[in-house]
């Protein structure tokens, strides 16, 4: 680490101290050619990776992104924040463990699916409507027939006594 005062690369570090969140350290530094001290922070970097689209170009993973498309599929639901908060930190943690520098946009798109699905049906659906580009009734007819055969299991046959 370099001296902010004197550009001297010969520092030592004095003290080091965890953040109360516990996300970072703190350290106290001395620089040995002109005794100034300073503070250093070091934190984790998380690098999210690029979003390939279908077009193929690239963008960089935003999770405001990801909110909106929440926002806009939850519109007028009773689902609350913390429920997306928690559905979102979800999807970052998926793709974070991948480690890869690229993740397709359909796979995301999948993810947020898998996720709609779980907090509400009437947003899966209305993203699904949007993500697989519904062109007529029946394609809603089969995204409604799919949540409901998830919803209402079929009853096994009855054996006689």
């Amino acid at each position: 680490m370099k001296c902010p005062f004197c550009a001297s690369d010969d520092t030592q570090v004095i003290d080091s101290r965890v953040s109360e969140p516990g996300d970072s350290i703190r350290r106290r530094r001395k620089c040995t050619a002109c005794q100034k001290r300073f503070t250093t922070y070091e934190t984790v970097e998380l690098r999210l990776p690029q979003v390939v689209k279908t077009n193929g170009n690239r963008a960089d993973f935003d999770t405001d992104r990801l909110r909106v498309g929440f926002a806009r599929a939850l519109h007028k639901r009773p689902v609350p924040t913390e429920f997306v908060d928690a559905a979102i930190d979800r999807i970052v943690s998926r793709v974070l463990s991948q480690g890869e520098r690229e993740i397709a946009s359909r796979q995301l798109g999948e993810m947020v699916m898998e996720e709609l699905y779980k907090l509400d049906k009437v947003a899966y659906i209305r993203f699904a409507s949007v993500y697989r580009s519904f062109q007529d009734v029946s394609d809603f007819r089969d995204a409604l027939k799919e949540v409901e055969a998830v919803r209402r299991p079929r009853k096994a046959a009855r054996r006689p006594a």
